[in-house]
C-alpha cells in the first residue's frame, strides 16, 4: 500500500508531457478553427499570401469577416520548409556518418571524449550565432564565389542556375546553416551507437579477412541502422522547427516557389514569426488565427515525419531485409 503513492506519483509526472502536447494542439484546433472554414483546402495549395486592407472596413466571406482582399496560401511556405530540411540532412548525414566512424575508429581513446565533446557543443551554440555567422561569412561567400562557380559549371541544370540570385540569400545558405546545426545531432547518435557494438563483432569480421573499411560498412553499420534513423529524424524535426537562424539567411521569399537552389525562401516556422506584427493589425484577428493554421499543419508534418520513421525503424517497410 505505501508503493501506491509513488506509483501514481510517477504516472502523473509521466502524463505531464502527453498532456501539454495535447494541451498546445487543442488550442490551435480551437483558436485556428474559423481560419480553417475560411481557407478550407486550398490553404494548403494557394502561394498567394496577402493580409488584404487592414484599414479599410472588413467584408464578410463564407459566413466570418475578413479584410478586403485577404487571401491566405502557403505552398511556398511548405516547399521551402521541405526543400531546405531535405537539402540539410543530404549535406548532414554523410558528415555526421563520417565523422562519427572517425571518432569511433581512427581517434585514440584518450582524446576521443575531447573531440566528441566539441561535435556536441555546437548542438548547444544557439541558433542567432549560427543565423549571424550566415550573414556575415555564408551569404557573402555564396553570392561572390560559391553561386557563379555552381552556375557555370552546374548550370546546365535548370535548379542549379542563377548563382548570384539574391545577393546569396536564399535556399542554399539556408540549407547549409540548417546542416551545420543538425549535423551533432546525428553525429552524437550514431557516435554512441557505434561505441557500443560488441568487439566480438568486429573482431570476428577482422578474423574472417575483412578490411577496417569492410568491418564498419558491413559488421557495424547494419547494427545501428535503426539508431541513425532515429538521429536523422530526430535531426530532421529540429531543421523543420528551426526559427530564427533560416529567417535570417533565406531572404524571405514570399508569393513565388522557389525555381533554383539559389531562390530566397520562406519556411513555415519562420514565416510564423517575420509577419506577427503586420498581423496583428488585422482588426478581424483573421490574420493571427491563419498563422496558427500554419503551426497546426508544421505539427502535421512533423508528426507525418516521425510516424514513417517508426515505420522504418520497427522494419513496416522491411527497409535492408532480404526475402
Amino acid at each position: 500500500m505505501q508503493i501506491k503513492p509513488f506509483r501514481l506519483t510517477l504516472l502523473a509526472l509521466s502524463l505531464l508531457i502527453p498532456a501539454a502536447l495535447c494541451a498546445v494542439i487543442l488550442f490551435l484546433l480551437i483558436f485556428s478553427a474559423q481560419a480553417i472554414g475560411f481557407n478550407g483546402f486550398g490553404f494548403v495549395t494557394r502561394i498567394i499570401w496577402d493580409l488584404g486592407d487592414l484599414y479599410g472596413d472588413p467584408v464578410t466571406v463564407r459566413g466570418v469577416l475578413v479584410p478586403a482582399g485577404a487571401n491566405y496560401g502557403i505552398l511556398v511556405f511548405i516547399v521551402g520548409t521541405l526543400l531546405s530540411s531535405a537539402i540539410a540532412i543530404l549535406i548532414a548525414v554523410p558528415l555526421s556518418v563520417g565523422a562519427a566512424i572517425f571518432l569511433s575508429e581512427a581517434v585514440p581513446s584518450k582524446i576521443r571524449p575531447v573531440l566528441s565533446m566539441l561535435v556536441e557543443l555546437v548542438a548547444v551554440v544557439p541558433s542567432v550565432v549560427f543565423g549571424l555567422w550566415g550573414i556575415a561569412v555564408l551569404v557573402p561567400f555564396i553570392g561572390t564565389m560559391l553561386g557563379p562557380v555552381m552556375s557555370k559549371y552546374l548550370g546546365f541544370i535548370p535548379f542549379f542556375a542563377g548563382g548570384d540570385s539574391g545577393g546569396g540569400y536564399g535556399l542554399l545558405a539556408a540549407s547549409v546553416v540548417l546542416a551545420l546545426m543538425i549535423t551533432p545531432i546525428i553525429a552524437t547518435t550514431l557516435l554512441d551507437a557505434l561505441l557500443q557494438v560488441p568487439k566480438e563483432n568486429r573482431e570476428s569480421a577482422f578474423a574472417l579477412g575483412a578490411t577496417h573499411f569492410e568491418v564498419v560498412s558491413k559488421a557495424m553499420m547494419p547494427m545501428v541502422r535503426t539508431t541513425l534513423i532515429g538521429g536523422i529524424v530526430l535531426a530532421l524535426g529540429r531543421a523543420l522547427g528551426e526559427t530564427m537562424a533560416v529567417l535570417m539567411v533565406s531572404g524571405g521569399g514570399l508569393n513565388i516557389l522557389p525555381h533554383s537552389i539559389f531562390s530566397p525562401i520562406s519556411t513555415i516556422a519562420s514565416f510564423i514569426v517575420s509577419p506577427l506584427d503586420s498581423a496583428e493589425g488585422d482588426p478581424t484577428n483573421m490574420a493571427v488565427r491563419s498563422l496558427a493554421e500554419i503551426a497546426l499543419v508544421l505539427f502535421i508534418i512533423t508528426l507525418l515525419t516521425n510516424a514513417a520513421a517508426k515505420l522504418l525503424t520497427s522494419g513496416g517497410l522491411h527497409v535492408g531485409k532480404r526475402k
